[in-house]
């Protein structure tokens, strides 16, 4: 075994996807000399662009737009000239028909018909009388607010393709995860200034010309110049600790096994390989939790078509329980240049699988076979026009929210919390199913810390979801009194206002009759006298003060009780409304996010 020897002990970071990138660019910016392994034979991680004869692929469709300016202002510095505005496009494949996506309300009542559309609004208005009381699985999350017919049409079965569990075993709180600030609050923000937006909600996005990997080879490439190393081909394979650190890191490169000594380690690897890894061995109860996590992986089909173009969108939701294809994108419609024969379109068909299972085992041909044949039954191609084709798998793609993980991920979490010199980051390296931008800025932190910044990482996506919304809401704050929302939008007290008004009405005719009463009569001067047509025993004296005092007493309590209520049931309704627009904003594109 070949040790290295080095007075500086380095920052060892695993894996070179968008977090451990990005921990390694901060690094060096931070002065640091980090040396990231990357057991593959390029960076990226599972946003990496793979090619094929030269026709590039995602492995999955990644979209450059993010709310953390830190992040935004990383990928301007990196890859600012060649990322491209592209016009968002995709839409969903359900019962023969195609639905506009983010859905549409013409199309999709078209799409349907009435009768399915009446049924689907009963359903919702349903859901909103006798919602589930208790939101523990995403079934009852997702039904609550669109209520059970539309999760069924729209969310059940794409939704299980991916997890592979049924809807009603994967936890609400990963869908709570994904779609944040559903606040009447926040809501209420919107409608008055205007500032706050669904977090995917947009219309067109940045890309890098080639793909993702453009991005990450560049930051690769300024890891490098900069001081650091990013070892391809080199397995993590064994992390030797004592005394509450990680001490020295065994990999295998090219073949040969070697040891680095560690002052800091940051993993991006999935939680449970970190865990395995570490020599000695943990408790018994880690690895029995490690063993309950799961993972649901990922397999590409890429079909080269003899047409130039097959459809417009980047990417098609297959909500059809009768096809195994789950997603399928068109990479020109990412950008022309992922595609070099301009006659020619290049399909990705993606299967979500579980390792080891009938689809992960079966054979390339196979898979091409039926690739070909469920997207010519979906009308968008002729099976004897695909070319050429090649399958990618990807292992670990998706952690899975199943109902125990929660419980054993934290058994994990506090046994790794206590090696000072250890963090995780990223997607699997938290178990946790973030973004891109959410993974990159668990990376910068953890470079920040082993400067002697002291993030939490855990609540990226969480308490720190978007700091652009974050400092709005913070302006606001500055604008506005305290609790100034709350008084302005608080229930009137029906008694108390149809009192005060009943109050002031029956004083101010009280007064009114004496005053007049005691001045006396003069010729043109006002006269009440025609009061007593509508009060009975009114006359200008003081009995008949006492009378109009009880009559517009009585008439104002009535006046200002039904004010109030009517004030409080309108502004109820249309408060109710704002919160369900910014809930419906949020949810309409939240198949993105499955």
């Amino acid at each position: 075994m070949k040790v290295f020897s080095m007075n500086d002990q380095p920052v060892v970071i695993i894996g070179a996807g968008p977090a451990g990138l990005t921990a390694a660019y901060e690094a060096v910016r931070l002065g640091m000399k980090p040396i990231v392994f990357e057991k593959g034979d390029t960076v990226g991680g599972i946003a990496r662009t793979e090619s094929y004869k030269g026709y590039h692929f995602d492995v999955g469709g990644h979209r450059f737009f993010t709310k953390i300016e830190k992040v935004d202002e990383l990928w301007r510095e990196v890859l600012d000239e060649e990322f491209i505005k592209v016009r968002r496009m995709s839409r969903i494949y359900y019962n023969g028909r195609f639905y506009h996506y983010p859905l549409r309300a013409f199309n999709a009542l078209s799409n349907l018909g009435i009768l399915e559309s009446v049924l689907i609004i009963l359903s919702y208005l349903s859901s909103q009388v006798w919602p589930y009381p208790k939101e523990e699985t995403f079934e009852h999350w997702v039904s609550n607010r669109f209520g059970k017919r539309l999760y069924e049409t729209f969310f059940k079965t794409y939704t299980e393709k991916v997890w592979g569990i049924p809807c009603n075993q994967i936890l609400a709180d990963w869908a709570a995860q994904r779609i944040k600030g559903l606040s009447l609050t926040s809501a209420v923000y919107n409608a008055l200034f205007g500032i706050r937006k669904a977090k995917t909600l947009i219309d067109e996005f940045d890309y890098p010309l080639k793909g993702p990997g453009m991005m990450w080879r560049r930051f690769q490439e300024k890891v490098d110049a900069g001081g650091g190393q990013v070892r391809l081909h080199s397995d993590t394979v064994s992390l030797k600790h004592e005394n509450g650190r990680i001490t020295r890191a065994v990999y295998v490169e090219n073949g040969e096994r070697k040891e680095m000594p560690v002052e800091h380690l940051i993993s991006s690897a999935s939680i449970t390989s970190l865990v395995t890894m570490l020599d000695p061995k943990p408790p018994a109860e880690v690895l029995e939790a490690v063993a309950h996590l799961s993972y649901r992986a990922f397999i590409i089909v890429v079909l080269i078509i003899n047409k130039r173009d097959l459809f417009p969108d980047q990417w098609i939701y297959i909500h059809s329980p009768n096809a195994k294809v789950g997603r399928i994108q068109n990479f020109r419609n990412w950008s022309a240049a992922m595609v070099p024969d301009p006659d020619k379109t290049s399909i990705g068909m993606e299967y979500f699988c579980t390792e080891g299972d009938e689809i992960w085992t079966m054979a390339d041909n196979d898979l091409t076979a039926i690739a070909s044949r469920e997207l010519a039954a979906l009308g968008l191609a002729d099976p004897d026009d695909v070319a050429d084709s090649c399958v990618l798998r990807q292992p670990k793609a998706y952690p899975v929210y199943d109902h125990e993980y929660s419980d054993y991920l934290s058994v994990i979490r506090e046994y790794l919390e206590g090696f000072e010199n250890l963090q995780t980051i990223g997607r699997n390296g938290m178990h946790r199913y973030n973004n891109q931008d959410h993974s990159m800025l668990t990376g910068l932190m953890a470079a920040q810390n082993v400067a002697g910044s002291d993030h939490d990482l855990w609540t990226v996506n969480e308490d720190e979801e978007y700091l652009e919304e974050d400092k709005n809401k913070e302006k606001l704050r500055q604008l506005l009194p305290e609790n100034t929302l709350i008084r302005a939008f608080a229930r009137m007290d029906k008694l108390g206002f149809a009192t005060a008004v009943g109050t002031v009405s029956g004083l101010l005719f009280f007064l009114a009759t004496l005053w007049l009463m005691i001045r006396g009569r003069a010729p043109g001067s006002p006269d009440l006298e025609f009061l007593s047509e509508y009060f009975a025993g009114y006359s200008m004296t003081v009995e008949g003060a006492f009378v109009a005092f009880l009559y517009t007493f009585i008439s104002g309590f009535l006046f200002g009780w039904l004010f109030a209520y009517l004030r409080n049931l309108f502004l109820g309704m249309y408060l109710y409304h704002l919160k369900k627009k910014a809930e419906l904003l949020s949810l309409r594109d939240f198949v993105d996010y499955l």
